[in-house]
């Protein structure tokens, strides 16, 4: 089997590179043909909408266990497989008219593309480093985060020039030219395989759920990323049913979303120094007041311009949330990064899933206030959970202070033994 070596490095760091956004180009790019979709397949719009679900529901549980897989069984072959069965399972959704079985192709598409960014993201640890490792897997989430931005700006203009199959067929030809340059130019990438052994997995992973910190901060991350998904499933029926406008709209509002989570992303990169809680807290109170300004002004003044640029603002705020929880997670056990990596992401996915059903079922969204009340649930929750994070974290302090009190009275009673001696 081929490795990577000096000759194929640079050729293979590229298509890394080209399959990292994989992951966001798979639920984004068709967004704005979620309206002829259900048409097509005589089917609700919320059963449209379960399709980006069951991807994510798949995508996140797949990356709590690919990462180990990959370390035992190598990255390469796993990477073409999952390329094959991707590509293939692009071109059954064109040709089946059951909803059933493309709910079947989503789950299978989010497994491969766990596989597909989990190898990828390990790749440049495997092949760099020093100072060009930290330089490639810091560009990781802004290559990422190119999708979101990219991707229903594309598919708007697929959608109407050429129906809904062509954003299939896109990821489709997509998943098969990568496999054909992966497979002439790339290599493994793993120099040293490890042994499985499920006790010691387990144990990690045990650890990482069991810190409240970790696992409260998974939720927190679910419930922030929530908020988009609530938008991003919704704002085809918006934009095209209620404003009736075209898909090339919904992919306009779509972009601006993306760009609203970069901009919060890199704020909260760039903003050092304070409280990690402090800065929480503000951007969430930020957020709830804009949610609620959302709804009231719905009532009176219905307008895809205002009610965008609420999206926009409530996103820089999720963005900047998510970017310093997402940060503070990933850096929690250092010996432990990889995995905490993958229980971060798959977790934080899982969250997305799980609220996005809820809050859809619970709540039809086809205007600005019906948005806005899917927002204000999601900001109340992460509200209590940062609540619950600040009292756990001064119950340690104080429990901390009265053992060191206790230390010094203790101390001070010895002295005191020797000095009556």
């Amino acid at each position: 089997m081929r490795q990577i070596n000096e000759k194929n490095r640079q050729l293979s760091t590229i298509l890394a590179f080209t399959l990292i956004p994989m992951s966001g180009l798979a639920t984004d790019v068709y967004i704005p043909s979620f309206p002829e979709m259900a048409q097509v397949f005589h089917t609700s719009h919320a059963d449209i909408q379960r399709t980006m679900i069951f991807f994510f529901v798949s995508y996140g549980i797949s990356q709590f266990f690919v990462g180990t897989v990959l370390d035992s069984f190598g990255r390469y072959r796993l990477n073409l497989l999952s390329l094959l069965v991707f590509t293939l399972s692009n071109f059954v959704i064109v040709y089946t008219r059951d909803i059933h079985m493309v709910y079947a192709m989503r789950i299978i598409q989010g497994i491969c593309t766990a596989f597909i960014v989990v190898g990828k993201r390990a790749f440049f640890v495997d092949v760099y480093t020093g100072e060009k490792q930290k330089q490639f897997t810091s560009m990781l989430t802004v290559v990422w985060a190119t999708a979101p931005i990219i991707a229903p700006f594309l598919g708007g203009y697929l959608q109407k020039s050429f129906g809904w199959a062509s954003n299939f067929y896109l990821l489709g030809i997509y998943g098969a030219l990568i496999l054909l340059l992966e497979s002439l130019f790339s290599g493994e990438s793993l120099k040293v395989k490890q042994p499985f052994h499920p006790g010691a997995v387990m144990g990690v992973y045990k650890k990482l759920l069991t810190s409240a910190d970790f696992s409260s901060g998974i939720l927190v991350l679910g419930l922030s990323y929530t908020m988009v998904m609530l938008f991003t499933m919704s704002a085809p029926f918006i934009v095209e049913h209620r404003f009736h406008l075209t898909p090339v709209t919904t992919g306009y509002c779509a972009l601006f979303s993306g760009m609203s989570l970069l901009i919060g992303g890199t704020i909260g990169r760039t903003l050092r120094g304070g409280s990690l809680y402090k800065k929480l807290f503000t951007a969430n109170i930020l957020q709830c007041v804009l949610i609620v300004a959302m709804y009231v002004t719905g009532l009176f003044w219905s307008d895809l311009v205002l009610m965008m640029s609420f999206v926009v603002l409530i996103h820089i705020l999720g963005g900047f949330m998510y970017n310093l929880f997402f940060t503070y997670c990933l850096t929690r056990f250092p010996m432990n990064a990889g995995v905490a990596g993958g229980v971060t992401s798959g977790g934080s996915y899982l969250v997305t899933s799980v609220g996005s059903t809820v809050v859809l079922a619970v709540i039809t969204v086809t205007s600005q206030q019906s948005l806005a009340v899917g927002y204000l649930v999601m900001a109340l929750l992460v509200t209590g959970m940062l609540v619950s994070l600040m009292v756990r974290k001064e119950t340690r302090v104080a429990e901390e202070q009265v053992k060191g009190a206790d230390k010094v009275a203790e101390r001070a009673e010895a002295q005191q033994v020797l000095n009556f001696d």
